[in-house]
């Protein structure tokens, strides 16, 4: 039986694959487009690149239907969020370590002025 964000005949088959696999090339993804001080909008184009290949694997190995747009898009918006808390964890790093004298963390998410 599929599922609404699945197309394989198990669901493991889409935690292992895109959750996992594509998450984690996606957390890096994030995680090295912040580091290079680029902004956020430039992430979306590579994360749709980074889809391809999740979708390829999906194809090629479990037998998925190679261009799904339903598909694709489930894949993108679990890529995509995988690649916003990459970037953000490493832009909210950047902002406290390079700028100590300015900022300060107040989660591994956000950082304020310092009074």
């Amino acid at each position: 039986m599929q599922g609404i964000l699945y197309e394989e005949h198990s669901a493991w088959l889409f935690v292992l694959v895109t959750v996992v696999m594509g998450g984690a090339a996606a957390w890096q993804t994030g995680r090295s487009v912040a580091q290079t001080w680029r902004p956020f909008a430039i992430l979306p184009l590579y994360i749709a690149f980074l889809n391809m290949g999740v979708r390829f694997i999906h194809f090629a190995l479990f037998g998925g239907t190679l261009l799904s747009p339903y598909y694709y898009a489930i894949d993108f918006v679990v890529l995509m969020v995988a690649a916003a808390v990459g970037w953000r964890m490493r832009r909210a790093q950047q902002m406290r370590t390079q700028y100590s004298f300015a900022f300060t963390g107040t989660g591994p998410f956000s950082w304020k002025r310092k009074a």
